[in-house]
């Protein structure tokens, strides 16, 4: 079992505390989010306003997975890298044992959030002068232990400095935290969480006479993170498209549906030339794209 020391969200104080990252063996409930650990390990925020120091740290160009949607199925962890900048006063030692830093997802208002993302182990930072470091962390998804259905869409970040002042990051429960000093910003939406989406494609029948129909029959799925599934994504439009032997592009045929109470879609096109057919999904705000390979169809 690994441990990680992390900030979790507070609004004009400092609240921190260790989670518990399972091996894959380990029950679902072991890994506890941000929120809730920091809340039932630490004392109420508001006792420790009126000691612990603001530090004077500033963060900035926040990037998590390059600006590119997480996209998660159902059953496999997710690791993304985020980026920023972490600008400071020289008054602290930001490379020292005894500080840490981190950047995490959330959604909602930063005072009431209970459910974060985060990374298995913190960011490190690498000096590019005197005053400004640029830092590296990364986030951990686990499908099967955070994400509900609801959860697909934006999120955003929060950036967090701690200096224990010579107190272990390591060791939550022997911390002083009215000796913890902090720096920590709200950075609005950073990141966009989407449903892994599956589909497939089927075109005959094969060999058919030129000038006939065929069929194109295809399943719409995406990751179900209520149910850890893939279950069929309904009256969803999907292109048919079709690539001429010998050729590089395929063009729009037609545009069919997934069907309102299922994962089929099934729709006719003439044949008139040898070639490949494909279905090709555009996504959503809250499902990734997905575009099949080419069936093949001989024309006779």
């Amino acid at each position: 079992m690994r441990m990680r020391a992390t900030a979790a969200a507070v609004t004009g104080a400092l609240a921190l505390s260790a989670f518990l990252v399972p091996a894959a063996a380990q029950a679902e409930d072991s890994r506890q989010s941000l929120a809730d650990a920091a809340r039932s390990a630490q004392p109420a925020p508001t006792t420790r306003a009126a000691v612990a120091a603001q530090l004077p740290i500033t963060f900035s160009g926040v990037k998590v997975n390059g600006g590119k949607p997480i996209v998660v199925g159902t059953t496999n962890i997710v690791t993304v890298p985020v980026t920023y900048t972490l600008t400071h006063d020289g008054s602290v030692d930001i490379y020292a044992s005894d500080f840490v830093t981190d950047v995490e997802l959330f959604r909602g208002d930063l005072a009431t959030a209970d459910k974060f993302l985060y990374g298995d182990v913190m960011a490190s930072c690498t000096a590019q002068s005197a005053t400004v470091a640029s830092c590296k962390g990364q986030l951990d998804v686990y499908p099967q232990l955070e994400l509900d259905n609801v959860d697909a869409g934006s999120w955003k970040a929060v950036a967090t400095a701690l200096d224990y002042n010579g107190q272990d990051p390591s060791d939550p429960d022997n911390v002083d935290w009215s000796q913890v000093d902090y720096a920590q910003k709200d950075l609005g939406t950073a990141a966009k969480l989407q449903r892994n989406s599956r589909l497939t494609v089927n075109a005959g029948p094969e060999p058919v006479t030129k000038g006939k129909k065929i069929t194109v029959t295809g399943d719409l799925t995406r990751a179900n993170w209520d149910t850890n599934t893939y279950t069929g994504y309904t009256s969803q439009p999907v292109k048919v498209q079709f690539r001429k032997k010998g050729t590089s592009t395929y063009t729009t045929v037609k545009t069919a549906y997934s069907s309102s109470t299922s994962r089929k879609i099934s729709t006719t096109v003439t044949a008139s030339v040898d070639g490949y057919w494909r279905l090709s999904f555009a996504g959503t705000s809250t499902t990734d794209p997905f575009t099949t390979a080419g069936d093949y169809v001989d024309v006779r």
